[in-house]
């Protein structure tokens, strides 16, 4: 059991300083050396002006000067019951008062004002409770959700193929990166399409500058925060292309499905 952990299952005084360690990098490999440490209660509610306090305990993040990927390896020690007891508690919508409804919302209406005369499958990755993939059922989609927490008891390999696969903020809570790519390289076709949401760090995370990107949020579960270098090597590595239509969102796939040509050259 990690510092970490160990400190958030008894008390919460500050641990004593942790000794230099070197991870390395779930991306490319390369030694990764720590960049800083930052209270666990910063949380993505402080771009807008809502601080939590203190919690007193320290979570370090360590960056990989090859790729530009930055981790919190201490969050690759934890359970699912660790997640849900510290981070996904009760207390979660104070940090994301979107997750619940404005997002899921959101992001089912731009899939369906993008792909909506496609008559094409679709699996929403991370779907927490399935509001994005209800409100496309409603609007006469073929679309069901999964999420690793909720669904636990599912298998990957009996979920089936899909020509369609989103992952609405979702990257950037994964502890295991490899897990998650596996996961999705499964649930696509052949010629299928992910598109999903992440914040890049390109000019926000540097060696020498401290971490105070309002994306790098371990109250939020923000544990895994990738460059477009970093993403774009994870994706080619595994045999996928990689477009970003922004900072935040993405598309990879094998090859340019024919319902997706009009907004994806081919």
């Amino acid at each position: 059991m990690g510092l970490l952990t160990r400190f958030l299952k008894t008390t919460l005084r500050p641990p004593a300083a942790a000794p230099k360690r070197t991870a390395h990098c779930p991306v490319c490999t390369a030694p990764c050396a720590p960049l800083d440490r930052v209270d666990f209660n910063k949380n993505c509610e402080e771009a807008r002006g809502k601080k939590l306090p203190d919690s007193g305990i320290l979570v370090e993040y360590v960056l990989c000067d090859e790729c530009g990927f930055c981790f919190a390896p201490e969050f690759g020690e934890w359970a699912f019951g660790d997640f849900e007891e510290h981070i996904y508690n009760q207390d979660y919508e104070k940090v994301d008062p979107d997750y619940k409804l404005s997002r899921p919302q959101g992001n089912a209406e731009f899939v369906d004002q993008l792909l909506g005369s496609a008559r094409i499958t679709h699996l929403d990755y991370g779907g927490g409770s399935g509001l994005l993939s209800a409100w496309l059922r409603d609007k006469g989609w073929d679309s069901r959700s999964y999420d690793p927490f909720v669904q636990r008891d599912a298998r990957i390999s009996d979920l089936g193929t899909f020509d369609l696969v989103t992952a609405f903020e979702v990257f950037e809570h994964v502890p295991d990166i490899d897990e998650l790519f596996a996961n999705l390289l499964q649930l696509m076709k052949p010629d299928g399409l992910l598109l999903f949401s992440t914040m890049l760090s390109d000019g926000e995370i540097a060696r020498g500058k401290p971490l105070t990107w309002w994306y790098a949020a371990p109250r939020n579960g923000h544990i895994s925060l990738f460059s477009g270098k970093s993403l774009r090597t994870s994706l080619n590595r595994r045999g996928l292309q990689f477009a970003s239509a922004s900072a935040n969102l993405h598309v990879a796939h094998r090859g340019v499905p024919v319902w997706a040509r009009h907004f994806l050259p081919a």
